[in-house]
């Protein structure tokens, strides 16, 4: 486990599986909303994934430092899916479902990604691969939940770097790029 989110009391669990019909409700919705990108107010597409830059972050119920702070994210690099904007903040969701409001300046264009963070727990161990392809050699075997840097992503595989390794791990084991999405560093 990396220690991933901060205070909350319980964490949700995410449904095991790793088609889209066994996808947790928030990854659904992410590969859905992928699909249908339009921009923000800011200009850039909404949803899209960031990071937290900073390793305390307060996520607040509204947008505006006047709302509660409802949880406190004490992990940088931490993926985020944002899915509104107003004014400078930004409406995110993060791998477990949980939404509220951080402050853009908060927020990093960097992108990261969890490791399957719908197994969790399962005993599983996820294959990061040298090359883009199953039968390629392993490099390193990963437990779900490891957060790593996205260096580029070609629709199917994403190479990674996860503690100092740098590989590739099939798109549909990552919470941190949509299903088809091509991102390059």
């Amino acid at each position: 486990m990396s220690g991933l989110v901060s205070l909350r009391l319980a964490l949700s669990a995410l449904i095991v599986g790793s088609s889209f019909a066994a996808l947790p409700a928030s990854a659904q919705s992410a590969a859905t909303n992928a699909q249908n990108v339009r921009l923000g107010p800011s200009g850039l597409p909404l949803p899209r994934f960031v990071s937290l830059k900073s390793a305390r972050v307060n996520s607040r119920v509204g947008p505006g430092v006047n709302y509660s702070v409802d949880w406190m994210y004490t992990k940088s690099g931490l993926p985020m899916e944002i899915i509104q904007e107003y004014d400078t903040w930004r409406r995110v969701r993060d791998a477990e479902g949980s939404e509220g409001w951080i402050n853009q300046s908060l927020l990093s264009g960097k992108r990261t990604a969890i490791v399957a963070p719908w197994q969790r727990g399962k005993g599983t161990q996820i294959n990061i691969h040298s090359a883009p392809r199953e039968d390629a050699g392993v490099v390193a075997m990963v437990e779900p939940g490891v957060i790593g840097s996205i260096k580029s992503c070609d629709g199917q595989w994403c190479e990674m770097t996860l503690g100092g390794q740098t590989g590739w791990i099939s798109q549909s084991q990552v919470w941190g790029a949509y299903p088809g999405e091509k991102v390059k560093d």
